[in-house]
């Protein structure tokens, strides 16, 4: 039924799960990954009224977050391939990264957007938002969200 999974990884171990989870989904399923993860530019505290950055400290930050990006995609890539799952990998720099997540689901044609969640409930859930729900709200493609067993709401 799915053939392209967009899988988001930020590194973090909930999403180090959710990646293997993809990849085990993936190739019952027959089908290949692109695993994404969103850059941003700079945090938004960063844009606080008054703060002065120079042309190089924006440029340094972007280029390290790139590379922490790249590490964490070359890692998936590695166990994806390992497992048999063809795959391959995008970024993109984004301000917003839910916006991020849909514009390479699309871009890359997936029809399946596998993403994990914190399962945070409540006020915690409504103030700290979720990129999940942001993409469960926006996206016109399927999102399957795994739940780590081990979370506690």
């Amino acid at each position: 039924m799915f053939r392209h999974l967009l899988v988001p990884t930020d590194g973090s171990p909930l999403s180090q799960e959710a990646v293997t989870r993809a990849i085990s989904f993936a190739s019952e399923a027959g089908a290949r990954i692109t695993f994404f993860c969103a850059v941003q530019p700079l945090p938004k505290m960063y844009f606080a009224e008054g703060a002065i950055f120079d042309a190089h400290t924006c440029t340094a930050y972007r280029e390290k977050m790139v590379e922490a990006a790249n590490e964490i995609l070359d890692a998936a890539q590695k166990r994806a391939e390992a497992a048999g799952v063809a795959c391959g990998k995008a970024a993109l720099l984004s301000t917003e990264p839910y916006e991020a997540i849909i514009e390479a689901a699309t871009e890359n044609e997936c029809d399946l957007i596998f993403m994990a969640s914190h399962g945070r409930r409540g006020i915690s859930g409504f103030l700290l938002g979720s990129e999940t729900q942001k993409v469960l709200t926006h996206s016109t493609i399927p999102v399957l969200v795994h739940r780590s067993t081990d979370q506690v709401a």
